[in-house]
């Protein structure tokens, strides 16, 4: 099975989500995903002064240089970029920032894609991608976005799930079917209750 999956890397809870994806169900429902960007500095627009302004504009600009890399090295480029910026933003807690060429040299890529940092003209790809996480699920979420094609071959995708942290693997593997079944329905909307925790980051 192929999957989607739209992520910024400063959202704690696509992070966890993502744990839940990698750890727990590729290995055993044989998944393939591709990465996308989305980015809540342009999807929330926050204003200069708001606590979310500098977070959502480094990882946008973090985007910049994923897709560089990916034209370079595919999907896998975008990937190493994204789980080594969540593990230092979510588990080491540098979410004020860190060096692109490092955060690249340390998964073994290119640091010339760094130059994609400070580039706007990355935006229009990132926009691209992200409005077509956002024409599967409507423009009243964030992230993550899931996406698969369903049983119907229809390209089918949901805001979600959003979790705190990952599930025992039964658990996990029963999320991830009930998922997909949830993709055949075209009349399934929402399933929600409120938080009562915050996401749980993991460990390196």
């Amino acid at each position: 099975m192929h999957a989607e999956f739209w992520v910024d890397p400063i959202c704690p809870f696509c992070w966890a989500t993502a744990r839940w994806v990698v750890e727990e169900v590729q290995p055993n429902r044989d998944l393939e995903v591709t990465w996308r960007p989305i980015s809540l500095k342009f999807k929330n627009e926050p204003p200069e002064d708001s606590p979310f302004y500098e977070p959502t504009l480094f990882t946008l600009k973090l985007l910049r240089v994923m897709e560089s890399a990916k034209t370079e090295c595919g999907n896998d480029g975008f990937f190493r970029l994204y789980w080594e910026a969540g593990l230092r933003i979510h588990v080491d807690g540098q979410r004020s920032g860190f060096d692109p060429k490092d955060l690249l040299a340390s998964v073994g890529l290119d640091t010339r894609h760094a130059e994609a940092f400070d580039d706007d003209s990355w935006d229009d790809v990132i926009r691209a991608g992200m409005d077509e996480g956002l024409a599967l699920v409507g423009d009243d979420v964030g992230t993550p976005i899931i996406a698969i094609t369903n049983s119907e071959g229809r390209k089918a995708g949901y805001f979600g799930p959003v979790i705190t942290r990952t599930p025992p693997t039964e658990q996990s593997l029963a999320m991830w079917d009930a998922l997909v079944t949830m993709m055949d329905v075209e009349s399934f909307f929402e399933l929600k209750r409120t938080r009562t925790e915050a996401p749980e980051p993991g460990t390196r």
